[in-house]
């Protein structure tokens, strides 16, 4: 992927974010954002969903290494059922630009929904796919959150957190059904919702 020409220009800084986590029925939501570093560029930036697990998690590791800046943040499930889902979202993308070390110029967030922020925000369709910076983001927060649900797999195992990392999947749902929601589920998402409703 080639970086923007904005992206290019090192006086100003912009920091791409991009959040994962946002559908399934468990765990946090996880935003990430990144300043690249133009002089150290990395090959292979695209939407994290393109890519394989593998490719991700190398890729993660170079965006640690060589960008200017990166930071995360998150919503807890608590805040997700308190706020809803897009509130919450917004939130853990606040607090990944205020983590930042260096404050950007602007920040560019892939969709259509900007946080509120103290600098210019630009919403971008499709950004993690065509914007270098936010593919970057979208990469450090999904593998970031994969991480999390792995480890929640872990605590309970028999939801196989670890396979559909908390999406809704035929699996997850007939787990749900057989064992009631974990403390990480997301009470107010309708499936998990309707399987309290029935217990």
């Amino acid at each position: 992927m080639g970086y923007s020409e904005n992206e290019k220009q090192t006086p100003i800084l912009i920091a791409g974010v991009d959040e994962a986590g946002r559908g399934p029925l468990a765990g946090n939501v996880v935003a990430a954002a990144v300043i690249l570093d133009p002089v150290r560029p990395i090959a292979g930036l695209r939407d994290s969903k393109t890519l394989s697990e593998k490719a991700r998690e190398r890729l993660a590791q170079d965006i640690r290494s060589h960008v200017r800046a990166f930071a995360l943040g998150e919503a807890t499930v608590e805040e997700i059922d308190r706020l809803n889902i897009l509130q919450a979202t917004m939130l853990a993308m606040q607090r990944a630009v205020m983590a930042l070390s260096i404050a950007p110029h602007e920040v560019w967030v892939d969709g259509n929904c900007a946080p509120v922020l103290p600098c210019p925000v630009r919403t971008i369709i499709k950004g993690d796919r065509d914007v270098a910076a936010i593919s970057a983001a979208s990469i450090l927060a999904k593998t970031v959150r994969d991480a999390q649900m792995t480890a929640l797999d872990a605590r309970y195992p028999a939801y196989g957190f670890r396979q559909h990392k908390g999406y809704g999947t035929a699996a997850h749902l007939t787990a749900l059904k057989a064992h009631g929601a974990c403390p990480e589920h997301r009470k107010s998402f309708a499936p998990v919702k309707a399987c309290l409703r029935s217990s």
